[in-house]
């Protein structure tokens, strides 16, 4: 009787001692080794203020005398707090040890003491250095006999008085065998997942189902707290979204000083679509000019014009502006390092905006949203649209390459919408001219031997525990696909409409379009003859000019070995679509922006948008300057005016016989659809003045 009422009162002051700590967490001192502020170092002090913990350097430690101190010392670089004191003070008491260690699955760093490690009936066997917590006076009794060497290892330090029963008993030492209080993730990844529960993010231990106070990302997990961090302490959740992104901004709005000075790296490393818009949208930038400098590298010849263009028009406007041609012949990694050491060595630049030539960069605020965002290197979320593909990788494989996180889907397809640290950024970023000059002082950042040099960059990055964001707080843009980009016409953007349609579109067709299928702008000048708009001033610039340039036109006669039979009753003098290989092209604009049109104004009609003879035709009042009356030899024709009367030539227009009706003031970019057979007998009217072009299609002959 008297063993079991000693053991109920052992029993009763344990749970009162429990009590006493849960109740004062100030009884708690964390300690921590940091050399230097980095970003791993900033996260773990920012999720130590989240839940209110006092931070001191390992070098008080011979300062404490308070019996009942509980002591936490942890790493810092690559630690994250997921709960508070009261919770570690609580479950540490409940262990009833005097000191408890973290535990790992795997030995280090003598594995030929494996055999002296007690066996646990349950949970990881191993001690690990990273964390462990315990009374100020058993900490300085196992402590005493450490000589400090910079050679010595602390792991094998404490490992050694673990293993060895007597001091294992004298100081009362055990480990957190079931990741109660610390979780390391090395040898531990497939253990962890997160919990979301209540407006709260945990790690949650699958294995053991504890929920660890501590995460550690020990050894070669670096990538793996990131991500964790990403989350953890309620850094991303649900319910709240994203409570740290507003967190130590750079505003610009209301800025009394100038603003930061930024070197704009330019790179057109390949045959690139739409360079002439990317210029166009470089320009437009909400971003003084004068606090501009460009950098650009041009490695293709026939891309020059582009760039000679844009200069000519805009370069006077920037601060300054430096240009590697193809000429030069400078390789890419040499490139990219020289944008980089040209924001180095400039004292005034304070970030280097890394630009592709393949990024549509539609947001014009981007730049000054990421310098707001005030991380050390940022990038916006790109994508290419309809495809997972995004700039960004959420993890990354064993031997490096991309592997996909368990969120990069939901934050490309905006379910979640944060600035998330992530391992791999390319196309288009911003890095701190800080981070330049310290971390990546490197002159050669971006080579490897067995890597690209972008995975080379983000690796070097890496490597010197540097962070790396994307930000999906906002709209930002997409990527052009570069393949089969082809540069053997005058304008090469015409034959982009299956690789990129959206730049196409936004490019080619006009801006009122769209509103065909939901507003009355159709106009009907002519008994079944319908009118609107269809291609942009550039469209048919582009068209003409390739037409041109290409210069074959027919001869106007009857016999035509370009059509089948060989022989054209109503000839014009023309060039056909397949003549410049733009027949496949031009049976996916017909089917996709004027079959739409052709199904809502003749309901149960559907066509294929399939065409025999698709052309552009030249009137020219010395050449050919109207055409007979006649029927088309389709079901219905598409007649497109290429340009404007009145200022490229005079006259000209369509008169439908049969209803003595005449369209003689066509608009540019603007079609004509009609019938083609029976009932619509039409000529084309005299041109009087210049040169007139339209382009006809007939449609389903």
């Amino acid at each position: 009787n008297n063993i079991l009422l000693m053991q109920i009162l052992l029993l009763i002051l344990r749970l009162v001692n429990v009590r006493f700590l849960y109740r004062f967490p100030d009884k708690l001192l964390v300690l921590t080794v940091a050399t230097t502020e980095t970003d791993g170092f900033k996260r773990f002090i920012r999720s130590a203020r989240h839940f209110n913990y006092t931070i001191k350097g390992t070098e008080i430690v011979h300062e404490i005398t308070e019996e009942d101190k509980v002591v936490l010392f942890i790493d810092s670089y690559d630690v994250v707090f997921a709960s508070g004191p009261k919770e570690l003070l609580k479950k540490f008491q409940q262990v009833g040890h005097k000191v408890v260690f973290s535990a790992e699955n795997l030995i280090w760093p003598d594995r030929h003491l494996e055999d002296k490690h007690p066996h646990v009936r349950e949970g990881k066997r191993f001690l690990g250095s990273g964390g462990f917590i315990g009374y100020a006076p058993n900490l300085k009794t196992m402590v005493a006999d450490w000589t400090g060497k910079d050679n010595e290892s602390d792991q094998l330090f404490y490992t050694k008085i673990y293993i060895t029963p007597e001091k294992r008993k004298s100081i009362n030492i055990t480990l957190d065998s079931k990741c109660r209080l610390f979780q390391n993730l090395y040898g531990a990844l497939d253990e962890v997942v997160l919990k979301f529960e209540d407006g709260r993010v945990r790690a949650r231990n699958v294995m053991y189902d504890t929920l660890p106070v501590i995460v550690h990302g020990n050894g070669p997990t670096k990538l793996q707290i990131n991500y964790l961090g990403n989350y953890i302490p309620q850094t991303w959740t649900f319910e709240t979204g994203c409570t740290v992104c507003d967190e130590d901004q750079r505003l610009l709005s209301g800025l009394k000083s100038e603003y930061p000075l930024v070197v704009i790296g330019i790179f057109i490393q390949q045959p690139t679509p739409f360079v002439s818009v990317f210029f166009e949208r470089l320009f437009n930038l909400k971003y003084p000019k004068d606090r501009l400098k460009l950098f650009i590298y041009n490695h293709e010849p026939h891309h020059e014009q582009h760039v000679h263009s844009f200069l000519e028009d805009h370069g006077t406007e920037y601060r300054g502006v430096k240009v590697i041609g193809p000429e030069e012949d400078m390789d890419s990694v040499t490139s990219r390092n020289l944008g980089f050491d040209t924001c180095r060595q400039d004292i005034d630049c304070e970030y280097f905006f890394s630009l592709d030539a393949e990024v549509v960069l539609k947001n014009t605020d981007t730049l000054r949203i990421l310098i707001e965002q005030n991380r050390p290197i940022i990038a916006p979320m790109i994508t290419r649209p309809g495809k997972l593909w995004t700039n960004f990788w959420g993890a990354l494989s064993a031997d490096g390459y991309y592997a996909r996180s368990e969120d990069y889907v939901d934050i490309v397809q905006g379910r979640r919408v944060g600035v998330w640290n992530v391992p791999y950024i390319s196309s288009v970023y911003l890095v701190k001219a800080t981070v330049l000059r310290t971390d990546l002082a490197a002159e050669d950042v971006f080579h490897s031997e067995a890597l690209d040099p972008d995975m080379a960059f983000c690796r070097n990055v890496r490597d010197q525990g540097v962070f790396m964001f994307v930000t999906n707080r906002q709209e930002f843009g997409r990527m052009l696909s570069t393949e089969n980009y082809k540069t053997n016409h005058l304008h090469n953007d015409l034959w982009q409409l299956f690789e990129n349609p959206l730049d196409w579109e936004e490019r080619y067709i006009h801006e009122n379009y769209s509103r065909i299928m939901t507003e009355d702008i159709v106009e009907t000048p002519c008994p079944d003859v319908y009118w609107f708009p269809i291609f942009t001033d550039i469209a048919c610039k582009h068209l003409i000019e390739e037409m041109e340039n290409y210069g074959q036109w027919s001869g106007g006669f009857n016999v035509d070995n370009r059509i089948q039979g060989g022989y054209e009753n109503v000839p014009t003098i023309d060039i056909h679509m397949n003549q410049i290989d733009f027949d496949k092209d031009w049976q996916k604009f017909l089917l996709d922006y004027v079959a739409p049109i052709t199904e809502k104004m003749f309901p149960g009609y559907y066509t294929q948008a399939l065409f025999d003879l698709a052309f552009v035709v030249r009137y020219k009042p010395d050449e050919q300057p109207s055409l007979r009356p006649h029927h088309d030899a389709s079901t219905f024709t598409i007649n497109i005016a290429l340009n404007q009367v009145g200022t490229d030539f005079q006259g000209g227009g369509c008169r439908f016989l049969r209803y003595d009706c005449s369209i003689t003031a066509p608009r540019k970019g603007w079609a004509l659809l009609h019938p083609g057979r029976l009932t619509h007998y039409h000529e084309g009217l005299p041109t009087t003045e210049g040169v007139r072009y339209i382009a006809v299609s007939f449609v389903d002959p």
